[in-house]
């Protein structure tokens, strides 16, 4: 996301303007805010601190020394992790998003630590206290004082339960987080605003609008109910699998902000069995079909299944763990999804580009260049030409894809972008597990049951159904609406609205203009009126001179500085 200087560009949301400066909202923030500017300025984002209209930016710039000594994509991690946990939060959430960025970007926001300083104790067990509303020695026979996990919004202790005995992993989130994930985000909101409006590279970003997901996001994961019901759908959709499984939930004792759920021992997927090659090859297997049964059978999906997320049990079952973050994808977008794998497989770039352009869309009013789009698919096809299938590297392939969809500024759907995310991640670490592993062979049967899905007698009648009712609720509303614009025609009421949006900043220059004639003129109006007073010398007198002649010099003089101090201002 490399930004640069670039002309004032006006949004037609005033919700996304930013605000012509800081708002009365975003005072109480301003402390925060100023420690923001010194490190964007601390890692040489001065070109960003320039667009931005906040107090004191001048003396800042003065006293905060930048550092320029690394990449971009790097400086901009450093920074993100010296701002805290939302940024930090925020970084990440980019970094599954391989369709809006660089690659260079997207890997190193990655790199993201999540891993923060532990909360003491006794914060803790007011935490539970108060969200349980009783004691903690009521609830728990015993509680791991150190947590096994740490993280910016939440830590895991654990604990057994007096009741049943059973021992318990403890999911508690941090005291006031909420807070200050809010005042952070109020924050993010004017800054993303003003870079929307003030830099032209930052337009296709569409910053406010990430901000606003993030937001929502953000909140969501707060939210510990979600994480539970999110388990509970997991459960269901394995229901049938003994060799996987998600934590048992203690319904209990789990409220919006505490989840106490079944103590799972077990490795990291890609830490099992370093010594039986035959037992990871198997994992590997497993893990894969996990991932890909959840995106193309279920459509509900761990948006977030790195190796720590996914643990082998003593007795050899996968558990999924962290469900916070999901990924849901309808039945229409799975079927155009396996139209997406047969087109890439069998090097289709016909047929690749127009999965494409059904599945993307293109910030404000751009347009894609069809044919160099093809040609631009059809040279990443030609790289995997000559390679046997079983030596596809599909999250190459799929990453490959975002990366051309990134050039050509068309932005997937949010869900999908995870999707890819999410299949990346777990093709990485079936790779590791075994690096002969065929991919496709693998996958090739959940998608040949998504393809034979699709083309179903039901699933064919369920599209032309729905086709058919739209039509026919068309043809009831058209001869309302021609109606309405014959009526409007009849009386003279119809009106077409034109609005070209690169006219804002001339229409902004030719209102100051205005002003500032009107301004001109009344003052030389003034000094004339002052003159022909002091000529005919009319009292009441100062100094030998009428002060009402005096007053008005005086006060054209002020009007005067004060157009003079806005132009050199305006040009500054």
């Amino acid at each position: 996301m490399a930004f640069h200087p670039g002309k004032t560009i006006e949004h037609r949301e005033r919700q996304r303007d930013g605000g012509a400066a800081v708002d009365l909202n975003t005072m109480k923030h301003v402390g925060r805010l100023r420690s923001i500017i010194v490190v964007l300025l601390k890692y040489g984002f001065d070109d960003v601190v320039e667009r931005l209209e906040i107090p004191g930016k001048l003396l800042l710039q003065k006293v905060a020394k930048a550092r320029v000594e690394t990449s971009h994509a790097e400086r901009l991690r450093l920074a993100l992790e010296e701002l805290g946990p939302t940024f930090v939060k925020f970084g990440q959430i980019l970094g599954m998003r391989p369709d809006l960025l660089p690659q260079d970007l997207v890997a190193e926001l990655r790199r993201l630590h999540d891993e923060v300083r532990p909360i003491a104790f006794a914060d803790v067990r007011r935490q539970i206290e108060r969200t349980l509303d009783r004691p903690l020695d009521d609830v728990f026979i015993q509680f791991d004082e150190a947590p096994v996990a740490a993280a910016s919004l939440a830590q895991v202790h654990r604990a057994v339960l007096r009741v049943s005995r059973e021992p318990v992993a403890v999911k508690v989130q941090r005291p006031d987080v909420s807070g200050d994930i809010d005042s952070d985000i109020a924050i993010m909101e004017l800054l993303a605003g003003q870079l929307h409006r003030k830099m032209e590279a930052a337009v296709v970003y569409d910053l406010p609008g990430l901000v606003e997901d993030f937001k929502r996001t953000i909140h969501r994961e707060l939210d510990y109910r979600r994480e539970a019901r999110h388990m509970r759908i997991f459960r269901a959709n394995f229901a049938d699998d003994p060799n996987v499984n998600v934590p048992r939930l203690h319904e209990g004792y789990c409220t919006g902000e505490l989840l106490v759920m079944e103590l799972v021992d077990g490795v990291k997927l890609d830490e099992a069995a370093p010594d039986d090659e035959a037992l990871r090859r198997d994992l590997a297997r497993r893990g894969l079909r996990i991932v890909v049964k959840q995106i193309l059978e279920d459509g509900f999906f761990h948006a977030d299944p790195h190796p720590g997320n996914l643990v082998v049990r003593p007795d050899g079952s996968l558990c999924m763990l962290d469900c916070g973050m999901v990924g849901r994808l309808t039945r229409e977008m799975r079927f155009r999804l396996t139209d997406l794998i047969h087109a890439a497989v069998n090097k289709d770039s016909e047929r690749l580009l127009d999965v494409l352009l059904e599945l993307t869309r293109t910030p404000g009013a751009g347009r894609v260049n069809r044919q160099e789009l093809q040609r631009d698919l059809l040279d990443l096809l030609d790289g995997y030409h000559s390679l046997p299938l079983q030596q596809l590297d599909v999250g190459g392939l799929l990453t490959e894809i975002t990366d051309v969809l990134c050039e050509h500024r068309l932005i997937l759907p949010r869900n999908l972008a995870f999707m890819i995310k999410a299949l990346v991640m777990a093709e990485g670490i079936a790779r590791k597990l075994d690096p002969e592993l065929n991919v496709i062979a693998e996958i090739e049967p959940q998608v040949r049951q998504l393809t034979l899905e699709q083309w179903k007698p039901e699933n064919i009648w369920r599209g032309l159904r729905g086709s058919i009712s739209r039509l026919w609720a068309l043809q009831q509303e058209l001869p309302r609406r021609v109606g309405l614009i014959s009526e409007k025609l009849e009386s003279g009421k119809l009106a077409i609205q034109f609005r070209h949006e690169n006219l804002d900043d001339l229409q902004q220059t030719i209102s100051n203009a205005g002003s500032r004639l009107t301004v001109g003129i009344i003052i030389a109006a003034m000094v004339i009126g002052s003159s022909l007073i002091i000529t005919a010398g009319v009292g009441p007198s100062l100094f030998g001179f009428p002060v009402l002649g005096l007053a008005g010099y005086v006060i054209s003089a002020i009007f005067g500085l004060w157009v003079v101090f806005n132009v050199i201002r305006s040009n500054w």
